[in-house]
């Protein structure tokens, strides 16, 4: 941000002026449609022109494409997207030329170094300076040269380090003009222009953090796969350009396919093909070894999937993979699970996945022709396999170690800060969308962005850095995170913790405008916040409190986002409805809907056990919510002119256990005869409130015999050396969170003194035991210690040491593991005693990275039953140097 320099001699009233100057610059040169790109660089682009800027489109004209022929076909794919981006943008066509020497007052000039002979020649010249990106991974530079070349005045130009650098070039320049990298995939409007200017200068978004970055096609069945089936008759490479497009356009590179019944490189041959020159490098799956999918073994395997005893026919099967794969730029997964994604069988054995590790690379050497490590190659630390590794299994030090989430975003295993560096490095496969217990997650967008941002956060600074790719189910609707989680893997220090609101306002800026921005971004981070408490799938009628209210405050914060979500539909402009109710609007309606149906099924249960009048009116309304959820989704396949039909298939009503049901079931309610009913309604619960009066003085007030606080409320935050605490804003079930940084600090062998903690001022209105209650986020072990370690504090009592994962570990059957993930919260208690009523000293203090604190309870008996705990206590005056609420 800019600042004035403060001169004590200056006039106010000057500097006043000044800023006012500068903001009126700034303004005049930033793009009318949005802010700066969401997650990477500076605006370069503008409708106006600014000294020395490059005249891209002006005056019913747009400066001529050259490119040369022999440069990477992807390439020149990519400069026929801008040409008719540019269309898209002006209304006007600008030419693309391949086959001779550009002339023209401003053109604008497209290569790779090494394949252009345009670009080589600018640089043999001295025109163009690429010390900045030579030799490097996918960097760009777009810059305007004068007098590039006789018969040239003037040249824009989009050079690439190689192929995926020049192409994020291009995309880069479309981006900046208005063209979202969504324009296809959720219909966003493209603003027209009549102007068009590049500002003078080197634009370049450097290198990238993460090497390869991707996504994951799965669980594709029922949505994407009966939508594709329409429209492209199957997943196929009619489908396939358009991911490929948009993972280069999103700045990925990186892609596992479809694989429910779909087999990439078998289903159409052109799928591989159109993959290698888009420029997208492909793998399979975790557990698909040599490039080979399990549908690929179910066509042309025989006997079974069992090394031991079946190892002529694998060995065979494998080695068609990697012929298959030619010279088409992939990473090789290795080793084996069982068939299915099971885990192998008991008797498998360390030795024996060491031996197929052996073979598999053996087998890449024959059938490459290279060393194996030439090859990237890649062994998915995934569920059980994890443990053949903390076994003492070892890959060779090329192989990249795909570490893994729990499947509900929460990173199992990070590199120790003592381990050898490895050449292929550690990856991390995430998920946004998961199969398997405690249940299924495959409906709707249910991943919050501050909660990947501090989990990938966590994954970069310890250096799993070489892949990141993130399951995304079937692509639609988690648009958003696949933005951010691409963007952040791209460059992790332009987005801090506290940037991540400003993000998501510069991408609903990027789709529908900078006017409504604000309100969408807010949207957008709320109902993805209000799903994370408790993903769709695992909702019924008990899952929030109706005797404190909980459930009436959940629907009516739901129903206020969908009165705001709806205003803004009836204030933009008709050609962004269709995105809007996609990206916006749908999904706010859906889970809006489907939270007020199991809370009027509450109702009427509670209704009907009373004998209430009202239990069949709550019975027949039920009932209209539930039709009412089939209409919302239909009323989604009916968008832009049915094009997205299908995609919102997925069964969500009806769970009896983890899987899915096949059908949609409507939750049981209760009616009765008109004989055995009272004349007395069941009113609905307030909103929840603390019950009886708080007393005076201090912090936060104890009522009803608790006092409850946020996370971020503290009085005081106490940091030590380099260990300070940051506020973590929007993550976690309520308000936000806290945790201490860097992630990779040293634990505190004893805490207590001046060791870093946070302090929370309470008022008690008796002496007497307590129990803090400590809601943390569901952070797994991912040091490999003993588990990550908090401790609490009452006043000056020597701070109680907690382990979060006692008796937890991430296994489908680990009831600890799959409360916490269920309820997207750890709850970890410890006992006090405070020795006179008055004012006190809550201290939270650091013991080892990593721990993330979401709210603090401290109850004198058993607190009323709930969901999310109880709501924050009243606070009287502050105590402290800090405020209450300090942010």
């Amino acid at each position: 941000m800019f600042t004035p320099h403060s001169h004590t001699a200056r006039p106010a009233k000057f500097a006043r002026w000044l800023f006012g100057a500068f903001l009126l610059l700034l303004l005049a040169y930033t793009p009318s449609w949005a802010d700066t790109p969401p997650g990477l660089g500076d605006a370069y682009v503008s409708a106006k022109k600014s000294k020395g800027s490059f005249t891209l489109a002006a005056s019913g004209k747009t400066a001529p494409l050259f490119a040369s022929s022999s440069d990477w076909p992807g390439v020149l794919r990519a400069a026929k997207d801008l040409q008719a981006d540019i269309n898209r943008v002006t209304k006007l066509q600008p030419t693309l030329t391949t086959d001779q020497s550009p002339k023209g007052k401003e053109v604008v000039l497209i290569g790779t170094l090494g394949k252009s002979p345009l670009i080589d020649q600018l640089v043999k010249d001295k025109k163009l300076d690429v010390s900045g990106i030579a030799g490097k991974w996918e960097v760009s530079l777009v810059q305007v040269v004068e007098k590039p070349m006789p018969g040239v005045d003037r040249a824009l130009v989009i050079a690439g380090s190689d192929k995926r650098g020049t192409i994020y070039g291009i995309y880069d320049v479309s981006q900046q003009m208005g063209v979202s990298p969504w324009y296809w995939w959720a219909d966003v409007p493209v603003k027209e222009q009549k102007s068009l200017y590049v500002a003078a200068g080197r634009h370049s978004q450097g290198e990238p953090a993460v090497k390869y970055r991707g996504i994951f096609l799965n669980d594709e069945a029922p949505a994407l796969s009966g939508w594709a089936k329409e429209k492209f008759g199957g997943i196929n490479s009619k489908m396939y350009v358009h991911v490929f497009e948009l993972i280069l356009r999103l700045k990925g590179n990186y892609l596992w396919p479809a694989m429910w019944g779909n087999a990439f490189n078998d289903d159409d041959k052109q799928s591989p093909v159109l993959a290698d020159e888009y420029g997208v490098v492909m793998g399979t799956s975790h557990h698909e070894p040599m490039l080979r999918a399990q549908q690929e073994w179910k066509r042309y395997g025989s006997g079974p999937w069992n090394y031991q005893t079946n190892q002529k026919t694998l060995q065979d099967f494998w080695r068609q993979g990697i012929v298959n794969m030619g010279t088409h730029e992939s990473i090789v997964t290795i080793g084996m699970r069982g068939d299915g994604d099971e885990p192998m069988s008991e008797e498998s054995n360390i030795s024996l996945l060491e031996r197929i590790v052996a073979d598999q690379r053996k087998i890449l050497a024959e059938a490459t022709g290279k060393p194996a490590e030439q090859t990237p190659q890649l062994w998915a630390l995934y569920k059980e396999v994890q443990d053949y590794y903390d076994r003492g299994m070892r890959v060779p030090d090329d192989v990249t170690l795909l570490l893994c989430d729990d499947n509900w975003g929460n990173i199992r295993k990070l590199p120790k800060q003592t381990e050898k560096a490895r050449s292929g490095g550690y990856g991390i496969y995430y998920h946004f969308d998961y199969v398997g217990g405690p249940r299924n997650y495959k409906w709707l967008n249910t991943n919050p962005l501050p909660r990947i941002w501090e989990q990938m956060h966590l994954a970069h600074e310890y250096g799993a850095n070489q892949i990141w790719i993130v399951n995304v189910g079937d692509l639609k609707p988690m648009e958003l995170p696949i933005s951010f989680f691409l963007d952040y893997a791209w460059n992790p220090n332009r987005i801090k913790a506290t940037d991540v609101a400003a993000y998501t306002q510069r991408w609903a800026a990027q789709q529908f405008g900078a006017s409504n921005a604000t309100d969408i971004a807010d949207i957008l981070a709320k109902y993805a916040k209000y799903n994370a408490r408790r993903k769709p799938e695992l909702l019924d009628q008990n899952t929030y409190s109706l005797a404190t209210g909980e459930w009436a405050t959940v629907v009516a914060d739901y129903n206020k986002l969908l009165a705001r979500a709806e205003a803004i539909n009836q204030k933009i402009p008709a050609a962004s409805r269709d995105a809007y109710y996609q990206l916006v609007l749908h999904p706010v309606q859906a889970c809006a809907n489907l939270n007020e149906l199991y809370y009027t099924v509450a109702l009427n249960h509670e209704a009907a056990k009373k004998g209430q009048a009202n239990t069949n009116e709550l019975a027949e309304k039920a009932k209209a919510l539930y039709a009412k959820d089939a209409e919302i989704t239909k009323r989604y396949h009916a968008v832009a002119g049915g094009k997205w039909n299908h995609m919102m298939d997925q069964t969500h009503i009806g769970y009896t256990y983890w899987q899915q049901p096949n059908e949609q079931k409507m939750p049981e309610v209760k009616t009765l005869t008109n004989a055995s009913a009272s004349t007395a309604n069941v009113a609905p619960a307030a909103a929840a409130r603390p019950v009886g009066a708080p007393g005076t003085g201090a912090g936060f007030l104890e009522g009803n015999g608790y006092v409850s606080i946020e996370a971020e409320h503290y009085t005081k935050a106490v940091n030590a050396g380099a260990v300070t605490w940051q506020n973590l804003p929007d993550l976690g079930r309520t308000l936000g969170a806290v945790t201490a940084f860097p992630v990779k600090a040293a634990p505190e062998a004893a805490p207590g003194g001046q060791s870093p903690h946070l302090q929370y001022t309470i008022t008690l209105q008796q002496a007497g035991p307590v129990t803090v209650h400590t809601y943390l986020a569901p952070t797994l072990n991912f040091t490999n210690g003993q588990g990550l370690r908090y401790a609490v504090s009452i006043d000056d009592e020597a701070p109680q040491i907690v382990n979060l994962h006692t008796g937890l570990t991430a296994d489908n059957g680990n009831r600890p593991w799959e409360r916490a993930v269920a309820e997207s919260i750890i709850i970890k208690t410890s006992q006090h005693n405070v020795a006179a009523a008055g004012t006190h000293t809550l201290k939270f203090w650091r013991v080892d990275p990593g721990v993330v604190l979401e709210k603090l309870v401290v109850s004198r008996g058993e607190l009323p039953a709930s969901y999310l705990g109880p709501p924050e206590s009243p606070s009287g005056s502050a105590a402290g140097k800090g405020s209450v609420g300090r942010r």
